[in-house]
């Protein structure tokens, strides 16, 4: 495969939000054949089964993003120990009906940053246990959570140099990890 697209999904809604910062950062860090999109999350409607016959419109383009991607790439903030209810809102969408899951099969990869000491460690873990039961490959090691200090980020938006290397050899395992689900 020549070309890789990856779903990339952002669990928070915030614009100016160091997560979409990350996710990002992470983009410009990857080789040429990889390209990613940022799936918008927050115009899905509350997940609902009387809905799987007649899903919005919303719902429709979120599975048929999924469903084109080669691969995914989940960038999380921590909210009250888990992940934030939106991102969990569009795994319901994305799986649902049951037998019809867009997210089946797909690699992934999890990171998240946050200011707080431990980073986003127990949203991603939370993530992980999702995405074990849709049937999500997910890179697990080395794990990221990233600590959102002073220079973590340049004035470019790009990784400080501080951490720079830690990020890319995070991306270059992700790659990998793609390229072997995919090929």
């Amino acid at each position: 495969m020549s070309q890789y697209q990856i779903a990339v999904i952002v669990g928070s809604l915030r614009q100016d939000s160091f997560n979409r910062k990350l996710a990002t950062a992470i983009a410009r860090l990857a080789p040429a054949e990889f390209s990613f999109k940022q799936v918008a999350i927050g115009d899905l409607p509350l997940y609902n089964q009387d809905d799987d016959d007649r899903p919005a419109p919303a719902v429709a383009r979120l599975k048929g993003e999924i469903k084109a991607a080669q691969g995914l790439l989940f960038v999380t903030p921590e909210y009250n120990r888990s992940i934030p209810g939106v991102l969990k809102n569009a795994l319901d969408h994305g799986s649902r009906p049951y037998g019809q899951s867009a997210w089946g099969g797909k690699p992934a990869g999890v990171v998240g940053v946050s200011v707080g000491a431990i980073g986003t460690a127990l949203a991603q873990q939370h993530l992980r246990n999702i995405l074990a039961y849709l049937d999500v490959p997910t890179l697990g090691q080395p794990e990221a959570f990233i600590h959102a200090k002073d220079g973590f980020f340049d004035a470019d938006g790009n990784v400080g140099v501080g951490s720079r290397a830690f990020v890319q050899s995070w991306v270059d395992r992700y790659v990998a990890w793609v390229k072997r689900h995919t090929g």
